[in-house]
């Protein structure tokens, strides 16, 4: 009787969390998705898990070596090295989420638009988002930040307006797939709204190929961010980033090899986090490769 119950029982959890289990049935996804989690949770609970204020310095105890008062060392100013990754996990997951989110936005509803709208429109959208594709994110880095001086803001707004075209052009054409299809062609018969058709019909019909894309994307922002702030391009100091905390490292490596250690391995786990979790969930959002894989 016991058995049929935990049989019962078991059943009912894998109904209910149908994604969480195929996501878990892969270890390397099952791995990656701790790694996210955990990195998340840093993020958030940065002022409650840091040991000490993150700008807190102290040049009597600079490139001071791992030990039981400073888990990871002391930086070339004496601040706490573990506080800094921590709280520069904040700033990259920061970054990282609001501008993929901003660039995804954006390209959802422009890629409708040129997708559903006249071609004359569409035109002009596709020439927009080639433009903007052609850019090197260096190079428009640097004239942006000329302009408008380094800042957080700034590099959420460069890595929105590089990231949204590949967006936009992805549901684009997903839109022109769909947009004559039965149930399209029906809506119209009975005098649908174009918003209606947009946002109610196909809207859920070309999401799925965006999320996959913006968590594949959130990794190689994570590097982007650390290598503008690596570059003096990122983020102000003193606001801790994993970026200027390996420029610190790299000045002292000598000396102190240890910072660019335990500077670029919350770097090297947290994009093999959420590079084999955005796998992990094309795997499973994708019908025909999900079609693919045993069990």
């Amino acid at each position: 009787m016991s058995s049929v119950a935990d049989s019962d029982l078991s059943g009912l959890r894998r109904r209910r969390f149908p994604a969480l289990q195929a996501l878990l049935a892969d270890p390397i996804t099952g791995i990656a998705l701790v790694l996210v989690v955990g990195f998340l949770l840093t993020a958030a609970l940065a002022p409650w898990l840091a040991p000490y204020p993150p700008t807190q310095i102290n040049v009597l105890h600079k490139l001071q070596p791992p030990s039981a008062e400073h888990w990871f060392g002391t930086d070339h100013l004496g601040r706490d090295l573990l506080s800094r990754v921590i709280y520069g996990a904040r700033t990259a997951l920061m970054i990282a989420i609001v501008s993929v989110s901003i660039a995804g936005i954006v390209g959802l509803i422009l890629g409708l638009i040129a997708g559903y709208g006249p071609r004359w429109l569409d035109g002009i959208l596709v020439l927009t988002f080639d433009s903007l594709n052609s850019l090197p994110m260096i190079m428009f880095a640097l004239a942006i930040i000329t302009v408008a001086g380094a800042g957080t803001g700034t590099l959420i707004l460069v890595i929105a307006m590089t990231s949204f075209p590949s967006y936009a052009r992805l549901i684009r054409a997903q839109t022109l797939a769909l947009k004559n299809s039965d149930y399209i062609l029906a809506e119209r018969l009975f005098d649908a709204s174009p918003f209606r058709i947009l946002f109610i019909h196909l809207l859920p019909n070309v999401v799925g190929p965006l999320i996959i894309l913006l968590s594949m994307d959130i990794p190689v922002v994570i590097m982007v961010e650390a290598g503008l702030s690596f570059l003096g391009l990122g983020v102000r100091p003193p606001t801790p980033s994993w970026g200027s905390i390996l420029y610190d490292g790299y000045t002292s490596i000598r000396a102190a090899p240890f910072v660019v250690i335990f500077g670029g391995l919350p770097l090297i786990l947290a994009t093999l986090g959420f590079t084999f979790l955005g796998e992990g969930l094309r795997d499973y959002l994708d019908p025909r490769l999900r079609a693919g894989r045993p069990g």
